[in-house]
């Protein structure tokens, strides 16, 4: 292989659990995002964006979506010879398989991967945020400032500071310590967990931290012993749009902020675009007595009904007499007519009935995971079925197949859950 400057090693096998029913049989970074995209597309744009060429995706949890979407990296130019995207799954090595058990422990499973390129520098990414950057940007950074380690940070409201990993700087912005989500945080330098190392230092790491933690993780593990050891780790200030849609209404709200006339995150700049697979699917369709007001419509979706501040992705169809509102509704999912929808996520491939009155009542935590659906946001799983004719309320999760009996007086109240063929939140 030829040797590459500076590889990348793109973190993608994460549940995100936050994201409840959402993340149930599909990837995080597989997620549909702004009516056409997938999570990971804005990781793998900017790496190829940045001229980063080469890029292994760490994958693990429910990997097929996500497989299927990447396939060769056409789509991000990364289908090459020498370099390209490559699906890095765990594997059986000697006479068992391994899971990976942690973000470090994932890289270093595959150092034989990364030692083919023989690399200057690593490039430790994730695949489940929404933000452009330029990598090559902050690689120069990391070379001016003579470091063995470099660390993307943002500055995050100092009352939200605990929530994050938190860079403690001098006044060089050398990192002179790490605080895991402190409960009195010294500042408010959040680490966006991109990571650029000499591979040389992060390689003695990896093995060293292997020896210490099975579930070695770059937050616990990897940035505590090189500090340790005197390494010199910079913090890189990102000034830009960055957003963890790790939650439901975090998802939802990044979501519904695209629609504004002048969005924070613009997916159409001719300089940096935003790339994905996607079928060649037929223009957008509205029907004589359909309306769409400031929403996003994606290719092949077909619209008879009324959508209102909303995300509709590809080859969704909205039936006559339908009001959508404030909702997201990701591909071929089917609405039939006279249906009202109202602050919901719909999954892919899901079918509403006739007359479905959706996302309606009081605003009731859910039952079951009340920490997860709490902010009024009714979700419905991949490839579920909603009968005709009836009330679903707020904070509710549908998973799979539903028919009217399994709605008491055709209803499902404001918290409730129904989970069918052994669907979890």
């Amino acid at each position: 292989m030829q040797k590459k400057e500076m590889i990348s090693m793109l973190l993608a096998g994460g549940q995100g659990s936050r994201l409840g029913i959402l993340t149930k049989d599909v990837a995080k970074p597989a997620v549909m995002f702004g009516g056409k995209y997938r999570i990971i597309d804005f990781t793998l744009s900017n790496c190829i964006n940045s001229g980063v060429d080469t890029v292994g995706v760490l994958t693990q949890y429910q990997p097929l979506r996500l497989n299927q979407h990447i396939g060769i990296g056409i789509p991000w130019d990364l289908d090459r010879k020498n370099g390209g995207v490559t699906i890095l799954s765990p594997h059986v090595k000697g006479e068992r398989g391994e899971w990976y058990s942690g973000t470090a422990n994932a890289v270093y499973q595959n150092i034989h991967f990364i030692e083919q390129y023989d690399p200057e520098y690593v490039l430790i990414l994730s695949g489940d945020h929404i933000y452009k950057m330029d990598y090559g940007t902050m690689l120069e950074y990391h070379k001016k400032t003579k470091s063995q380690g470099t660390i993307a940070v943002l500055e995050v409201p100092m009352e939200e500071a605990h929530r994050f990993g938190i860079m403690n700087t001098d006044a060089q912005d050398r990192i002179i310590e790490f605080d895991e989500k402190p409960q009195k945080p010294k500042n408010n330098l959040a680490s966006m967990g991109i990571y650029i190392f000499n591979w040389d230092i992060l390689k003695q790491a990896l093995y060293e931290d292997q020896k210490c933690h099975e579930n070695s993780d770059f937050g616990k593990h990897i940035i505590p012993y090189l500090l340790e050891q005197k390494a010199v780790l910079s913090a890189y200030r990102f000034q830009g749009y960055w957003k963890d849609v790790g939650t439901i209404e975090s998802y939802w709200k990044a979501n519904m902020e695209l629609i504004e006339v002048v969005p924070d995150f613009n997916l159409h700049e001719e300089f940096w675009k935003i790339y994905t697979s996607s079928e060649h699917q037929s223009p957008q369709y509205v029907g004589e007595e359909g309306l769409v007001q400031t929403s996003i419509l994606a290719e092949g979706c077909e619209i008879y009904g009324q959508v209102y501040h909303s995300i509709i992705g590809p080859g969704v169809v909205v039936g006559k007499g339908t009001i959508i509102r404030d909702s997201i509704i990701m591909g071929n999912t089917i609405i039939e007519e006279n249906t009202i929808i109202e602050r919901c996520i719909i999954a892919e491939e899901c079918r509403v009935g006739s007359g479905v009155h959706m996302g309606m009542g009081e605003c009731i935590s859910n039952h079951l995971q009340p920490n997860i659906y709490h902010t009024g946001i009714t979700v419905i799983g991949d490839g579920s079925t909603i009968p005709d004719g009836v009330e679903i309320g707020k904070n509710c999760v549908i998973a799979g197949e539903t028919e009217v009996s399994h709605y008491p007086q055709q209803k499902l109240s404001s918290g409730d859950s129904l989970l069918m063929e052994g669907g979890r939140l």
